[in-house]
């Protein structure tokens, strides 16, 4: 992760996770879209779902983001996670909910389906594979990464 998260941030992506595990799909944070975007939270099922949720840990970061709309062609769902004291009514209504804290979360409004194309789901599917390699990597080498040898 290249950009700093705030504690908040970090406990609300942690919830969504534990949520995403729960309904079935494996997960990762702030994955970099072809686009150059970086989505907070995917996750992926065993039929080829993706999921992208945008952590918000207040008012003031969803007013700054303009770029999460951008997210909508990259996903099956989409949804925004806040925890329990923001207020929702900030949210647009068409985009699915979920409540967050660090022990889990709960969906408040389901996602619109966006059915993703196949040619699409075959690049977010092999660019979360391709992360998802090279964060393990990192992890069982720690080494190599330290001198930049691969």
């Amino acid at each position: 992760m290249s950009e700093a998260r705030s504690d908040k941030g970090t406990r609300l992506a942690r919830g969504v996770q534990l949520l995403l595990h729960q309904m079935g799909y494996d997960s990762l944070t702030e994955v970099k879209l072809r686009i150059r975007r970086r989505v907070d939270v995917m996750g992926i099922n065993d039929k080829g779902r993706i999921i992208v949720v945008e952590v918000k840990s207040g008012p003031a970061d969803f007013r700054v983001d303009e770029k999460w709309t951008d997210y909508l062609e990259f996903c099956d769902e989409f949804y925004f996670a806040v925890d329990t004291d923001f207020p929702q009514t900030l949210l647009p209504e068409a985009q699915g909910l979920i409540v967050a804290d660090n022990f889990g979360g709960a969906i408040l409004r389901a996602s619109a389906d966006f059915n993703l194309n196949a040619a699409r789901r075959r690049n977010v599917t092999l660019r979360f594979a391709r992360i998802a390699a090279r964060r393990l990597f990192s992890l069982e080498n720690p080494i190599k990464e330290k001198f930049n040898v691969f």
